[in-house]
């Protein structure tokens, strides 16, 4: 029997604002000592009252307008009995019935695998909650340890409707969100720090049927690969279970990197099991079709768009202007690189070739590079005015890189300018012929392509900064006047 794979995807997306959600503190808890980032509120003391982050709500509507959402007018909090030993309070405060944004959609290019298009994937809600303390379970010791600095920090989760049909388009759809987050700069979107989490409801069905078999629910996923993996993993796992005669249960299972496997972990709650009521100590929100105006008018070009932009207004290809705009830094630097620099293409490629192997040795992002827009703008005049050929270019922007210099001060302190100067360059030809003699017999006997070694060699007595055209003339016409000579000899 043929299957037909059935996804939905709920992202836990850690908003980047100063404090927590419903308390003062601060909200940096990554770096902080354990426990120093706690208040009455976020401890879950008796008569602790909380009290709302205002930018933590437009952060969230913010999000439901770039995703298509409706922004009812009217939202509450409710109050999720969840007894696990993370949450201090003995319940979570976040929002059931009545959320900040409804019915959106994203786009996205569908599994061509198995002849889809163009699709659209729904977005049921998104809305806004507080995150759980950290447990660092039992290691033999006889106890467990908790963290408190996490608990409290605003934590939005889009959850999608079960419209992704392979682990392919899921991965699509979560880059495409992991993108919006960070162009509109309300999260960090870092996976490895747990900023931007997901959780996979997976489950199959015969093809052509509408009905929805039976889900499990996957979690401890924390990078893309890890959900493609895992959602491959866990449709061959439940195809072989109805195939050798069993039944899927609802559960949650978690991923095992190490084993690339699921494991079941617990049956999976229903919606009653939480037993959601309104949050008492919090009244319910308005929010006015002036203030979603003004928010929508804070909505920036997303990467689809600037792609798009990039394709048409400056002639990149599709592969190259998706690099460029897959992130907002990303495509900023592009942009502001080439407002000082040479064409769009010689920007892109230096960024995406040369630059990106440097950030990449260092697992940097393109906002921290110590090589700024404006110094590889400056790099790149050098190589169009002639002072530097490409591969001397090359060699100044590892040292940018290394120290954050100007590349025309590195140019002058190491002597790297390119050599212009006929004299200098024909004595290089002449000890380059000289020292060759085979070369220069092969190209009397008709090897073009050994003008090209001398010139290899010249460039290599002149340590890289000849200037390879005038270089290339000076061999030629060297070996031509060598062909000449050795046809007048009797």
């Amino acid at each position: 029997m043929q299957y037909e794979t059935v996804i939905g995807l709920e992202v836990h997306v850690q908003l980047h604002t100063r404090s927590k959600m419903f308390c003062g503190c601060p909200a940096d808890y990554q770096a902080a000592e354990p426990n120093t980032r706690t208040c009455p509120v976020c401890l879950g003391l008796p008569g602790a009252l909380p009290v709302i982050n205002r930018r933590a709500v437009e952060y969230t509507v913010l999000t439901g307008l770039a995703l298509n959402c409706r922004i009812p007018e009217f939202t509450k909090f409710d109050r999720k009995n969840y007894p696990y030993p993370d949450l201090m309070k003995g319940y979570q405060i976040s929002q059931y019935d009545l959320p900040l944004a409804l019915d959106g959609f994203l786009e996205i290019d569908g599994d061509t695998q198995l002849g889809l298009g163009r699709r659209r994937i729904g977005v049921e809600r998104v809305h806004l909650e507080e995150d759980v303390a950290k447990s660092y379970d039992d290691r033999g010791e006889g106890y467990s340890l908790v963290d408190v600095n996490r608990s409290g920090v605003p934590l939005m989760e889009v959850v999608s409707k079960p419209d992704m049909r392979s682990a392919e388009e899921a991965r699509q759809y979560l880059t495409l969100l992991h993108s919006i987050v960070q162009y509109l700069g309300v999260s960090t979107g870092n996976m490895q720090d747990g900023n931007f989490r997901c959780d996979a409801n997976v489950s199959i069905r015969p093809v052509g049927s509408q009905i929805l078999g039976t889900r499990t629910e996957v979690k401890n996923m924390n990078s893309f690969r890890a959900v493609y993996q895992a959602l491959e993993y866990e449709v061959v796992r439940q195809r072989e279970v109805i195939e050798d005669g069993g039944a899927v249960v609802q559960e949650t299972r978690g991923w095992i990197e190490e084993r690339e496997v699921t494991v079941s972990q617990r049956s999976k709650e229903y919606a009653h099991d939480y037993r959601y009521f309104p949050e008492p100590d919090l009244p319910p929100l308005r929010i006015g079709p002036e203030r979603v105006a003004e928010l929508a008018a804070e909505l920036p070009e997303f990467a689809p768009q600037r792609s798009a932009r990039f394709q048409a207004d400056l002639a990149l290809s599709g592969y190259d202007a998706d690099l460029l705009a897959g992130s907002r830094s990303m495509a900023n630097y592009f942009e502001t690189t080439l407002t000082r620099a040479a064409t769009a293409k010689e920007v892109a490629n230096w960024m995406l070739g040369d630059l990106a192997r440097l950030l990449n040795q260092d697992h940097r992002e393109i906002d921290a590079s110590p090589v700024t827009p404006q110094r590889l703008a400056d790099l790149l005049a050098l190589v169009a005015d002639g002072t530097l050929s490409t591969s001397l270019a090359k060699t100044v922007l590892e040292e940018m890189y290394a120290t954050g210099g100007e590349p025309a001060d590195i140019v002058r302190e190491q002597g790297l300018g390119q050599i212009s100067d006929t004299g200098a360059i024909e004595a290089a030809v002449a000890e380059a012929i000289a020292a060759n003699p085979k070369a220069v017999a092969d190209y009397i006997s008709g090897k073009d392509t050994a003008a090209r070694f001398l010139m290899g060699q010249v460039m290599r007595l002149t340590k890289g900064q000849a200037q390879p055209e005038l270089a290339l003339r000076l061999v030629q016409e060297g070996l031509e006047l060598q062909k000449t000579r050795g046809s007048l000899e009797p």
